[in-house]
């Protein structure tokens, strides 16, 4: 069962819980050669990780941001072992969130991932993982859809992580040969997202609508597309652009 306190806090715990619950560990996911094992791993180094940070920087001794090498003791456990590890890393956050919010400003800034983030990032990232991966369990249900949809979701991705999101396609394209490129994501009625990458770095921003998109969609896709993911349901999204423009704006929105 999971205690009150963390289900109002990362209310998207039980529903991921049911996923994982509902699969084997060595079935596939979404999530490119990753199975449900790994994606439960990759969650508890998650919980794990934005716990510690946020603590020290609480306890007044900042800690840098490690990368996935956290994940390396959970691959070693035992699946109830690791079951286990998971559920008490989330009630940790929970605590250290919480801990946080009377103690801080919520305008307070906090290092993670070398940028600067505010104080409720870090209960809102975990809940923003836990909806993206437990989509890579499910695919396109109703649930996933509805979450991947709220409003936050998608400015948290922008605004909180899209930078980051940038890197790895970054990597993936020859931009001194081939230039910049520019991307927008339109869902209607909403700013469109706008991302640009060239030989100098990536930017993601709002802007305005204008001139045509390079991808129309609902929501919950384009959020899917930030995360460089698609949904299973080809209608869901469109593009007017030609194959290369699409392409390359694809293969910026790598995602990880």
């Amino acid at each position: 069962m999971i205690p009150s306190k963390v289900d109002e806090t990362l209310p998207e715990l039980a529903p991921f819980v049911y996923a994982v619950q509902g699969r084997r560990p060595d079935d596939g996911t979404w999530c490119e050669a990753w199975t449900v094992r790994d994606v439960l791993v990759h969650q508890t180094g998650n919980a794990e990780e934005l716990a510690r940070v946020l603590r020290a920087f609480l306890a007044g001794t900042p800690v840098e941001t490690r990368s996935f090498e956290r994940e390396a003791p959970y691959r070693r456990m035992s699946d109830a072992e690791l079951w286990a590890a998971f559920l008490t890393n989330c009630k940790q956050l929970t605590e250290v969130t919480a801990a946080a919010a009377r103690a801080l400003s919520p305008d307070t800034e906090v290092m993670w991932t070398g940028r600067s983030v505010k104080v409720p990032f870090f209960a809102e990232h975990m809940r923003e993982e836990l909806i993206l991966h437990r989509w890579d369990l499910t695919g396109d249900d109703r649930t996933a859809v509805q979450s991947l949809t709220e409003p936050w979701m998608t400015e948290h991705s922008v605004v909180s992580v899209g930078r980051p999101l940038l890197i790895r396609g970054r990597a993936d394209l020859d931009l001194g040969a081939e230039g910049q490129v520019e991307g927008r994501l339109r869902t209607p009625g909403t700013d469109d997202v706008v991302v640009t990458a060239d030989a100098e770095g990536g930017t993601i921003r709002f802007a305005a609508p204008e001139g045509p998109a390079t991808i129309e969609s609902d929501a919950a896709t384009r959020v899917l597309l930030l995360w460089g993911r698609r949904p299973a349901d080809p209608t869901r999204w469109h593009s007017a652009a030609g194959p290369e423009s699409l392409r390359r704006v694809r293969t910026l929105l790598g995602g990880y």
